[in-house]
């Protein structure tokens, strides 16, 4: 089982991701080294409100207000929106 920290440090440029991480620590590797297509695959066959809360998270990224939110119901979880200082995919 790998640490918060040891994940942390995985996801700086030229780390290898870690080969025992779930689908949902390789959705959100892949979101943190801004691979958001390729976290985007995983997280779509993440069925489990975890998996939606995640898909939900990727489309607040990107700027699809509408399909983020319909993905937080999805999970049971508040629908948020981007913060003010959060980047969202152009």
């Amino acid at each position: 089982m790998i640490t918060f920290d040891a994940f942390l440090a995985s996801t700086t440029v030229g780390a290898p991701m870690p080969t025992d991480l779930s689908p949902e620590l390789q959705a959100l590797w892949l979101c943190k080294r801004e691979r958001w297509e390729d976290s985007h695959i995983i997280a779509q066959d993440i069925h489990t409100p975890t998996g939606s809360w995640i898909h939900a998270l990727l489309h607040l990224i990107e700027g699809d207000l509408g399909n983020a939110a319909y993905w937080f119901h999805k999970a049971g979880k508040p629908v948020r929106s981007p913060s003010p200082t959060s980047r969202t995919r152009g």
